[in-house]
């Protein structure tokens, strides 16, 4: 009896489904769902049946992409440490070799607060609420990438402290200022819509970036 032939197979990867190719899109929809959430109601007050319906996901479907709500938050803190690098660097890309360092550090701090503040600034201040809820293996992650991320401001403030015009040992200047900085979340409000030759109460980030300036230097612009 001939024995049949075995079909051969196609050379090279199986091609993906539709939703395998998506699988990235899908991933990064769950971590800004997760991070309006989390932002909004808190780590613990968000189910991650709630967030799979913000992104028209079944149930079980974010943990395909994470082992748990945990992982979740970490992706979550992780890719707002990323945006934050990334407009960062923009940022600074902009500046001279002719500009100042009272230049340099109020392009830093203007863009930490449009990295707290600005549009699509859910991820950081989970990161600042939501500390706790890591692990001590996630919260080394984070803390690498954070002192990653503020290692930049340190040239710029030895500068100034070599000039006068910051009078506090470098280190614990920047832990401060960063403190302060970051507890904006707490309390900022954006102006709101003002009538034609009223003046709003409320201050931009540009007059934050300012005052936060005639805080930490001495010394004129």
């Amino acid at each position: 009896m001939t024995e049949l032939a075995e079909p051969k197979r196609a050379r090279g990867r199986p091609k993906k489904t539709e939703n395998e190719r998506d699988d990235g899109n899908r991933r990064q929809a769950l971590i800004s769902a997760a991070a309006q959430l989390f932002h909004r109601k808190g780590y613990d007050a968000t189910s991650t049946r709630e967030i799979a319906a913000r992104v028209n996901m079944q149930p079980g479907s974010p943990f395909y992409h994470f082992g748990n709500k945990q992982d979740l938050l970490l992706a979550v803190m992780v890719e707002g440490m990323k945006q934050a690098f990334e407009r960062q660097s923009a940022a600074c890309a902009t500046l001279s070799t002719q500009r100042t360092e009272r230049d340099r550090l109020r392009v830093l701090i203007r863009n930490q607060f449009d990295v707290l503040l600005g549009p699509d600034s859910d991820f950081i201040p989970v990161m600042l609420y939501e500390w706790r809820s890591l692990n001590d293996a996630q919260r080394q992650t984070i803390t690498q990438i954070k002192d990653d991320y503020e290692a930049a401001w340190t040239p710029v403030l030895q500068a100034l402290h070599d000039s006068g015009q910051l009078q506090a040992p470098v280190g614990l200047a920047r832990l401060m200022i960063f403190g302060a900085l970051n507890w904006a979340v707490q309390w900022y409000a954006p102006p709101s819509p003002i009538r034609a030759g009223q003046k709003s109460r409320r201050a931009s980030l540009d007059e934050l970036t300012e005052a936060a300036l005639s805080l930490f230097l001495r010394g004129t612009p």
